[in-house]
């Protein structure tokens, strides 16, 4: 048998008799009573404060794990040499920009000024070069970068622009992206027809695009236009629409009251013959006037401009015109001899000028006028003081042109080459003196507009440039230096070598076969 008793059983009540209580308090005492501890779990119950919070044994330190030399000098090397290629590259990089934006300020190596044109659908890197190869700049990539370090590269515009000497890439730059391109000009003079407009519109190459009709004559405002290389010419046209819109309106709404005139058209066309009447600005107003009298007088305006528009339209001054008999008698709406009041339509594109000059003419009763000798016009408001005037007018050309009075004192003119000299005018109804026999063979002097003597010529009418207008030909209209001639003609005296163009003799009368052509002016 074993020594160590076994441990009793654990009991539980049974049904039986009534037991004694205190003896069950007994045996459930026993029962209770609680079991030792293992012994692990008795060493871990702290026994006081201070062991709750210190434990009484320390783990020891994981175990190190030891690098050889040789490795640790490795790693130090490659981060070392890391570290000091990367300040290179940023000292580099620092070096190259400093140098850079020093270039891209300093002044460039344009040594004069140079127009240079950048075409449309180009990129930064093609305006680089064409700028480096025009020696605008020197470094297309310095330019390149500055530009887009600068926030330009989506800015700069296509066009033709101006470069002035030593001109840095930041101006460069800054001049593209703001588009200030160059500005060309073109200037059409006062009293140019339309069609003349248009054919300096289609000479000039700068300008592109066709032109698909020509203007209405009087609707232009010539003046000096500014535009850029590229710029179609029907914007350009539609410019100068607007502007005569523009200032046909602001002179009209100022007119003086009692114009015989019902719309501003009507205003454009007599400024239309103003203005090839006379191109001295001190004249143009009495020139109106004299217009504005005859019209409030009922009589016929009897100016020449009028007859070429009507005869050969907008190309009447684009070479010497001569008006002959048949021409004057020749169905013509625009004849201002025959019909009464305004021509159906302009005769030209007037300037402001003209226009206001229409608008708020001189106040005078004056209703004649003719060349004074000095490049200006004498005024008169009777016939007779106005054929002293003519007189006047004759012994001046006559002296001018080296010839002699005939008899009675009445003063005959040679010409240059046998041609007689322009002599002036007379209103269209009003008895002449008959002519004298010519000196010399060359043909009296006779007011224009009149007959002249059986067998004499036609007196001839000049052709003579407007001032400002010498690449196309001005017939009409007195310069300076040139004479004039009295209301109811046009055109200005011949001046020495000028052309000549034949004022008709009246209806009814023959005129005799024109003078051979003069030879040449000398060299």
């Amino acid at each position: 048998m074993s020594d160590v008793a076994p441990e009793p059983e654990e009991r539980r009540p049974t049904a039986g008799p009534a037991r004694d209580p205190g003896i069950l308090m007994a045996d459930r005492s026993d029962q209770l009573a609680p079991r030792p501890a293992p012994k692990a779990v008795r060493e871990a119950v702290p026994k006081s404060p201070r062991e709750s919070i210190v434990t009484g044994e320390v783990p020891p330190p994981p175990a190190k794990r030891v690098r050889s030399r040789m490795a640790r000098s490795s790693t130090l090397g490659f981060m070392s040499g890391l570290i000091t290629f990367l300040t290179l590259i940023l000292l580099g990089l620092g070096a190259a920009v400093y140098m850079g934006r020093s270039e891209f300020e300093e002044p460039g190596p344009l040594k004069e000024t140079k127009v240079v044109a950048i075409p449309q659908r180009v990129g930064l890197s093609e305006i680089s070069d064409i700028l480096a190869k025009n020696g605008v700049i020197t470094y297309d990539l310095v330019f390149t970068w500055g530009v887009r370090l600068s926030g330009l590269a989506d800015r700069l515009k296509p066009g033709e622009y101006e470069f002035k000497a030593g001109i840095s890439m930041r101006e460069v730059a800054d001049l593209i992206a703001d588009g200030k391109v160059v500005q060309h000009s073109l200037t059409f003079p006062e009293g140019w027809t339309s069609e003349q407009i248009v054919a300096r519109l289609l000479e000039n190459t700068m300008l592109t695009g066709k032109i698909a009709a020509v203007p209405e004559e009087g609707s232009l405002m010539p003046d000096t236009y500014k535009f850029e290389r590229g710029r179609t010419r029907e914007s350009l046209i539609a410019q100068m629409k607007a502007t005569q819109e523009r200032r046909l309106a602001e002179i009209w709404g100022k007119r003086v009251d009692g114009l015989p005139l019902a719309t501003p058209r009507d205003m454009v066309v007599l400024a239309s013959i103003v203005e090839k009447e006379t191109s001295r600005a001190d004249e143009r107003s009495r020139v109106a006037a004299v217009f504005i009298n005859r019209l409030r007088k009922g009589m016929r305006l009897e100016t020449d401009p009028t007859i070429l528009y009507g005869l050969y339209g907008g190309k009447a001054w684009l070479e010497g015109r001569t008006i002959t008999k048949a021409d004057l008698a020749a169905p013509n709406a625009y004849n201002t001899y025959k019909n009464a009041g305004l021509p159906p339509g302009p005769i030209g594109n007037p300037g402001r000028a003209a226009l206001e000059a229409v608008a708020n003419p001189s106040r005078t009763n004056e209703l004649f006028f003719v060349a004074d000798g000095t490049g200006g016009h004498a005024f008169a408001e009777t016939i007779e003081e106005h054929n002293r005037n003519v007189q006047r007018w004759r012994l001046i050309e006559a002296a001018r042109r080296g010839g002699a009075a005939g008899s009675e004192g009445e003063p005959v003119a040679q010409g240059l080459g046998g041609l007689p000299a322009p002599a002036g005018t007379r209103p269209a109804g009003t008895a002449a003196p008959a002519a004298k026999p010519p000196v010399g063979g060359a043909p009296a002097v006779r007011p224009a507009g009149t007959p002249p003597a059986a067998g004499g010529a036609v007196a001839p009418r000049p052709v003579t440039p407007a001032a400002g207008t010498a690449a196309t030909p001005r017939p009409v209209g007195p310069t300076p230096g040139t004479a004039a001639r009295p209301a109811g003609s046009s055109g200005t005296p011949a001046t020495p070598g000028a052309p000549a163009t034949v004022r008709p003799p009246a209806a009814g009368t023959t005129a005799a076969p024109p003078p051979p052509p003069p030879p040449p002016p000398p060299q």
